[in-house]
């Protein structure tokens, strides 16, 4: 069974900086795309970054140049940069792989930023 495994939230000053990671198992990771999706409180969970096994990166307009996906096909992790870090981001953010038509999700990690 597919595990995700998220960490690396926290609380963080508004303009701040937290790095989010997600070690996946009992995959073939390097086969999969994989994502960041966050959801805050009375909100739909919603798309935050996505990266392709290839590598291609896409980001929702929010984010944008702000934060950064990537992968590490060694270790089975893929990362989530988030600079500049808005009030707004705040929410619990779920790691996501997409394998065989499905979704899998990790337990999620809580954002909060605040002053």
């Amino acid at each position: 069974q597919v595990q995700l495994e998220e960490s690396g939230g926290g609380l963080v000053q508004p303009g701040g900086s937290l790095r989010l990671s997600c070690a996946a198992s009992k995959i073939i990771f390097r086969l999969y795309a994989m994502g960041w999706y966050k959801q805050a409180p009375g909100k739909q969970r919603e798309l935050v970054a996505t990266i392709t096994s290839g590598g291609t990166t896409n980001y929702s307009d929010s984010v944008k140049g702000r934060f950064t996906i990537a992968r590490d096909n060694a270790k089975n992790t893929v990362y989530l940069q988030m600079n500049s870090l808005k009030p707004e981001d705040t929410a619990v953010y779920y790691c996501n792989a997409k394998i065989g038509g499905g979704d899998y999700w990790g337990q999620g990690t809580q954002v909060t930023v605040s002053s």
